[in-house]
């Protein structure tokens, strides 16, 4: 079966991305595989643009592999906050990942704030061994609430809630936050190429 490598050490993010493979028939039977499965070094994240970061992590990931490679890189985008956090959404708070603490921040930084209008924005890229590069977009609107709701999902999930629905994204089940989510919106959109690249 062809391998594809998924640029993070989360094994929740290949979970993800298998399971939207699985949703076509051509793409059901691809192995997904972490950077922590393979060993692979980790990968400097300097980019000014979701974009940037994406593609670099792809790149370097499927040289270090010799096998196509997927990454993401996704974020918070507050228009109170003049988009903040940005590309800086994992690390807002200062340390890397911490989510609890980077949530707060955003909620400390919005007390008082009427304009609760954000969108999580995620660029996803493909790349191949030899050289060759991919990058699709996805984008979900919504609000941002005053206390966080919800055990699932991660990162600023408890405190978003989508456009046109009254739950968080924390509080919806992994396959309803697949429908909508920019991360699953990305991907989806890179399965063509997904093909093309595992084809030859």
């Amino acid at each position: 079966m062809p391998t594809l490598v998924v640029a993070s050490r989360n094994p929740a993010k290949a979970e993800e991305l298998a399971r939207l493979l699985a949703e076509e028939e051509r793409l059901a039977g691809v192995t997904v595989r972490t950077a922590a499965d393979l060993d692979l070094p980790p990968v400097e994240e300097h980019g000014e643009t979701f974009a940037a970061n994406a593609e670099t992590k792809a790149r370097q990931s499927a040289t270090a592999a010799g096998l196509p490679a997927v990454a993401d890189d996704s974020g918070l985008v507050v228009e109170a906050l003049g988009g903040a956090p940005g590309v800086r959404s994992a690390r807002y708070a200062g340390g890397h990942g911490d989510d609890e603490a980077n949530l707060h921040r955003v909620l400390e930084q919005m007390e008082g704030v009427t304009d609760r209008t954000a969108r999580f924005v995620c660029a996803a890229a493909l790349a191949t061994p030899d050289g060759r590069a991919w990058i699709a977009r996805g984008e979900v609107s919504g609000q941002l609430i005053d206390e966080p709701r919800g055990e699932g999902g991660f990162g600023y999930d408890p405190i978003f809630v989508p456009d046109g629905d009254t739950r968080t994204t924390a509080e919806m089940s992994p396959q309803e936050k697949d429908a909508i989510s920019h991360r699953a919106r990305a991907l989806r959109a890179l399965r063509g190429a997904i093909a093309e690249a595992l084809e030859r």
